[in-house]
């Protein structure tokens, strides 16, 4: 590559940020990439697209894209980034963020954009514990680990997570390991043009503090471990998909159906009762 030239990917990130704050060997980054290789893709206008997180390792994303971005408070993501859909619905919104932040602080809010059916792509990196604040068990935190809060091992069953989504009501869920780069590219793609609540899960353990607690090494060895020791079943029971420490890890898209979303849903209940005098919102 000659020195005028440059990585594509710059085109999507705030090169003036960089170099990032995420440790050697986290998968973070690795997910970012996938995501500005998806936009690049997708062919979006840019300015139609906006990215929401909270706080957290992953939440630091927003921070780094070069796109309308929104860093909210701890577990607010997903209640903010409905917000901005019902205020504009020509945007696509993006909550980008981690499992504690998502499914722990804020996961009555997962629970509820899930049932609306919000047309919102959710973006979890699933690093297995609250990493920034010192490796707290979280909601996805695998049972028999080591964490700061369970050092004789975690009692706690954690969510299985595309069950959790499924369950509440989202039409389109994947997860894979982050070293599935290209899957995880296809993903956020395939989320990016679905209507409706989709949710990906990346998993990427994290390397600072889950790894070392649990000794299980470090950099791409430890990612090269969950990518190696991962199946991937498309359609898999999502009642199947727990996982459970150091045992295989089942990826792939499980869900992907259509179904009204909740704007779709208003604008339908409100033309029939109001006739009219109604005008659909956001058409």
């Amino acid at each position: 590559m000659s020195p005028e030239a440059k990585n594509p990917i710059e085109n999507f990130l705030r090169m003036d940020r960089i170099p990032h704050i995420w440790c050697s060997g986290c998968g973070i980054g690795t997910v970012v990439s996938s995501f500005a290789d998806a936009l690049e893709k997708s062919r979006l206008d840019l300015d139609k697209v906006a990215i929401v997180s909270g706080i957290g390792c992953t939440g630091r994303v927003a921070g780094y894209v070069k796109l309308d971005s929104f860093h909210t408070t701890h577990g607010r993501a997903i209640p903010f980034a409905t917000g901005l859909k019902l205020g504009n619905p020509e945007l696509k919104v993006v909550v980008f963020s981690g499992d504690g932040d998502i499914f722990g602080i804020g996961g009555n809010h997962f629970i509820h954009a899930c049932r609306r059916n919000m047309d919102l792509v959710v973006i979890c990196v699933n690093n297995f514990n609250y990493a920034m604040t010192g490796g707290q068990v979280a909601p996805t935190s695998p049972e028999k680990a080591n964490l700061s809060t369970a050092p004789y091992g975690n009692f706690e069953y954690p969510f299985n997570v595309p069950y959790l989504a499924e369950a509440c009501g989202a039409t389109y869920v994947a997860r894979w390991t982050v070293l599935h780069m290209r899957q995880v590219t296809t993903s956020i793609l395939e989320a990016l043009n679905h209507k409706g609540l989709s949710l990906i899960e990346v998993i990427t353990p994290c390397v600072t503090l889950y790894a070392r607690r649990n000794r299980l090494g470090d950099g791409l060895n430890l990612l090269k471990y969950y990518y190696e020791n991962s199946e991937v079943r498309h359609g898999a029971d999502t009642r199947t998909l727990d996982i459970r420490f150091q045992e295989k890890i089942t990826c792939g898209k499980f869900i992907d159906v259509e179904k009204p979303t909740f704007l779709d849903c208003m604008n339908t209940h409100l033309t029939k009762t109001l006739g009219e005098k109604f005008r659909p919102y956001g058409v």
